[in-house]
């Protein structure tokens, strides 16, 4: 959420931040509220210091035996409106929230200005794609001869599911428990096991409420199911105070997340690109300010480092202004290349938050030596996506024989396998 007093300091900034993620202005239309809100706040006070006057006189009056129905029928009035403007300013204030709640992080400035994701900027390439005496297959062609079944899954679910077994349900085990090893023993990751359904305030604090409920799966009694374990990781620090000398903590989780993809209709449809259902590891970071840009940095660096062990081609890319997500403020995208489809694809989004979801979380530390508390800044990123990662080794590595040759680094999570089999 937006700071109300940067908002008031400098109106300008926000539509000008706002223009650059191609929404109209909104300043002029937020301070005459918050104007308004401000003189109602200001008539309650007077209004209250009134009515506190005119009891103390009231008592006086009444000491001398005098007449005070005059000042009590006063009394009566103010009370009433005290309580009618109270209620006016709850309605005011929480609308007012609710807008704020639905803008946008304001951009870095190094963020590239484009209305779409063709006008995203690559940065780097790792890794050079192989070259086939064949022609690649796509994963869902090469999985439905090791344990890929979608029929069965719809069976039970519907559309954008899937069933793994055998050596590929073994497969995506592997990769996420690789995936936590890096991440834990060499980059100083805490591996949580968090919840999997959380409260509205949770998913609030981290942004996707208001503006993003019908992308989610909710249950019957109020729960929500995370669609990434960002929402719990995050929302730990919630309503907390931190020491200075704790920062930056860090936090990682293999989880099953889910999507409604409602803002994805017609779009990877077929194959185990765009799920309902999936498995993600994810990093999380809380910072300080001054700690959050390197360590965005050093995030990307070890969502990188996966694909590195597995000898995965890939390409880094900064997000433009027009497809940065709601709640960051700069991205960068790791797209791993598929040999089947013949193009990069994102399996990482790596992203600097900033202080707005520590807004909305009321999430803050306190500087060492000093009494006083600032907002910490938060950063999350895919280590990766684990379904994507299967794709990305089926695609890369597969034989013409319909086989495909393990990365060595995955062999010992596999019991020392080499190669899925047809008939394995």
């Amino acid at each position: 959420m937006l700071d109300l007093k940067w908002l008031r300091e400098q109106p300008d900034a926000l539509d000008r931040a706002l223009a650059r993620r191609g929404l109209p202005p909104i300043a002029a239309a937020l301070l005459e509220r918050d104007a308004a809100i401000r003189a109602l706040q200001t008539e309650l006070q007077e209004q209250q210091a009134r009515r506190n006057a005119l009891s103390r006189d009231i008592g006086r009056l009444r000491a001398r035996s005098e007449d005070a129905s005059g000042a009590m029928a006063e009394v009566a009035a103010l009370k009433a409106a005290v309580q009618d403007g109270e209620e006016d300013l709850r309605a005011r204030t929480a609308a007012l929230d609710d807008i704020l709640a639905g803008l946008p992080n304001v951009l870095d400035d190094d963020v590239p200005d484009g209305a779409d994701e063709s006008a995203n900027v690559e940065l780097r390439r790792w890794g050079e794609p192989r070259r086939f005496d064949f022609e690649p297959r796509e994963h869902d062609g090469i999985g439905a001869r090791l344990g890929m079944d979608f029929g069965r899954a719809a069976k039970l679910s519907g559309a954008r599911f899937v069933a793994l077994f055998g050596q590929l349900a073994r497969l995506e085990r592997a990769l996420a428990a690789f995936m936590l090893d890096l991440q834990t023993k060499e980059h100083g990751y805490t591996e949580v096991a968090p919840p999997l359904l959380v409260r509205d305030n949770a998913v609030f604090g981290s942004g996707q409420l208001p503006k993003f409920a019908e992308d989610l799966f909710r249950t019957t009694s109020g729960y929500w199911l995370i669609p990434t374990a960002e929402i719990p990781l995050a929302n730990l620090v919630a309503d907390e105070i931190l020491d200075a000398a704790r920062l930056p903590l860090r936090y990682t989780a293999w989880t099953p997340c889910f999507r409604s993809e409602a803002g994805a209709a017609g779009r990877d449809t077929k194959g185990m690109i765009r799920q309902h259902q999936f498995t993600k590891v994810e990093l999380i970071s809380i910072t300080r300010p001054e700690q959050s840009k390197d360590e965005h940095e050093r995030m990307t660096a070890c969502a990188e480092e996966v694909l590195r062990r597995l000898g995965l081609p890939y390409r880094v890319v900064v997000l433009c202004s027009g497809d940065t997500g709601f709640a960051a403020r700069k991205t960068y995208d790791i797209e791993v290349w598929l040999p089947g489809q013949g193009r990069y694809r994102e399996i990482s989004s790596c992203s600097n938050c900033g202080d707005f979801q520590a807004r909305r979380m009321r999430a803050r530390f306190r500087p060492e030596g000093e009494r006083r508390t600032e907002l910490v800044h938060t950063l999350n990123g895919s280590g990766l996506a684990v379904g994507r990662t299967l794709i990305a080794v089926l695609e890369s590595f597969q034989q013409a024989d319909g086989s495909v040759v393990l990365p060595e680094a995955i062999r010992p999570y596999m019991g020392g396998l080499e190669r899925l089999t047809p008939d394995g």
